[in-house]
């Protein structure tokens, strides 16, 4: 017996042995030297789990037997499997097709039309197998493809034997579940510049989107029910940001429309990186789309800002400079960077910060310029946080010793800019233990619009 899962950080190790044991199912093959002298980078697999990406196969001990690892690294509306192996030992008995259903279910539910890999014509458990689940074979040497040939050429897989092959994934039905993301951000700098009337502050900050956050699922209803089917240790239902936001948008929408939201929380509750916004304005983006309200991007984003000053930059999908209360947006591009965010686990209340004597609120307004030349990189809430949260204050003093640590909005999360994943991946293998480390992309388009393009695609 085994149940399929998604795949935890801890268990990189086991799955890279899953794989270097398979593997040697290839030994004597023309392929052998090749398949040889690859493995799965432990990073790239952690990279991918972060991002959920990979499902594993548990068995009765809830120990991995094989997996599935999914590769967005081409991007557009097709998705690859970047790796999927069974320990040989639990070999035959429907682990690797049930896992590559699974899969193509997720795929399928999140907007893709067809889903493609790399493999060998002449292994029983390669094309073959493929073709048995709807995999065809397709011109490895058409454009789309130029990048993975290179790369299996410059891994020595004979050329002669390896094929590529797709999948067409079926339209999603009225009743199915759509996936949706809802990435987090991160502030790459915040003044307070002053305070309105109203005893709201005028901010002034720049809004990095990331390619990694949390998960939606939402499933149309026609009783006009708007219902969270799963828990989240905290947070009622009825004040979830995500079930707010659906009703908010509902009056818009046609008479009995109602949803249900699953919801899988990556981005930690609390950490300055903008996660229950996003699941906000997640769920106003897809549904303005499932439901057929019709609104434009100013109409939702007017809509977010009911839930929160955040939640407008989500709607819109673009990094951006943002002042007033966070609302007042102008898409910022920024260079490709990577990000080491760092959680340690300490709750920072952020009416407290607020409140707070020692926080400056008339600071100098910042430029433009002032920003690009690495001038302005300062959090108004850093000195109140350090002396209020020795946690943070140790994660920001070790961060540190890699570059200039900073913390994203109010906290608790801190993180560190480094030009390449590699330096990245160094620094965050060297998290201490008691706090938690990812490797994140900043992004200046969201992931929630690029999964919108896909969905509307497949209308």
């Amino acid at each position: 017996m085994f149940s399929i899962h998604r795949a935890k950080p801890s268990h990189i190790g086991t799955l890279c042995a899953i794989e270097r044991s398979a593997v040697e199912l290839f030994r004597g093959h023309e392929a052998w030297p090749a398949y040889s002298a690859v493995e799965l980078p432990p990073d790239v697999l952690g990279d991918a789990i972060a991002r959920g990406l990979v499902w594993v196969a548990l068995n009765e001990a809830q120990e991995p037997v094989g997996f599935i690892c999914l590769d967005t690294e081409e991007g557009g509306a097709s998705i690859g499997v970047a790796e999927i192996d069974v320990l040989p030992t639990w070999g035959r008995r429907g682990i690797g097709a049930a896992l590559l259903e699974h899969a193509c279910d997720w795929a399928r539910a999140a907007g893709y039309r067809s889903i493609e890999l790399g493999t060998l014509r002449d292994v029983p458990w390669n094309a073959p197998f493929y073709a048995r689940h709807g995999f065809v074979e397709v011109d490895k040497h058409a454009p789309e493809f130029a990048f993975a040939l290179e790369r299996d050429r410059e891994n020595g897989f004979p050329d002669r034997l390896r094929v590529f092959m797709r999948r067409k994934l079926e339209r999603l039905s009225a009743d199915d579940w759509s996936i949706w993301p809802a990435p987090a951000k991160l502030n790459l700098f915040l003044r307070i510049t002053g305070r309105r009337a109203d005893g709201y502050h005028e901010l002034q900050t720049v809004f990095r989107l990331l390619d990694w956050g949390d998960e939606l699922r939402l499933r149309l209803r026609t009783d006009g029910a708007v219902l969270r089917v799963n828990e989240i240790e905290g947070v009622p239902a009825e004040t979830d940001l995500t079930v707010r936001a659906a009703r908010i948008l509902q009056p818009l929408a046609p008479a009995g429309a109602g949803v249900d939201i699953g919801l899988e929380k990556r981005v930690p509750m609390g950490g300055g990186l903008g996660g229950g916004s996003s699941d906000a304005a997640t769920v106003l983006v897809a549904l303005n789309r499932l439901w057929g309200c019709g609104l434009d991007i100013d109409s939702l984003a007017e809509l977010g800002c009911q839930l929160g000053a955040d939640v407008p930059v989500f709607v819109r999908g673009r990094s951006a400079w943002a002042e007033g209360v966070g609302e007042k947006l102008e898409p910022f591009t920024l260079p490709e960077r990577w990000y080491v965010v760092v959680d340690p686990h300490e709750h920072v209340p952020t009416a407290a910060l607020f409140q707070a004597r020692e926080l400056t609120r008339n600071a100098p307004r910042a430029t433009i310029s002032s920003f690009t030349s690495g001038e302005t990189a300062e959090n108004a809430f850093e000195p109140v946080v350090r002396a209020r949260h020795p946690k943070v204050d140790a994660a920001l003093n070790w961060l540190g010793e890699y570059g200039r640590a900073r913390l994203s909005g109010s906290g608790a999360c801190v993180f560190v800019e480094t030009r390449s994943r590699d330096a990245a991946e160094v620094i965050a293998e060297a998290c201490p233990a008691s706090f938690t480390a990812w490797v994140v992309a900043g992004v200046n388009v969201s992931p929630l619009h690029q999964a919108l393009h896909r969905h509307a695609g497949r209308a």
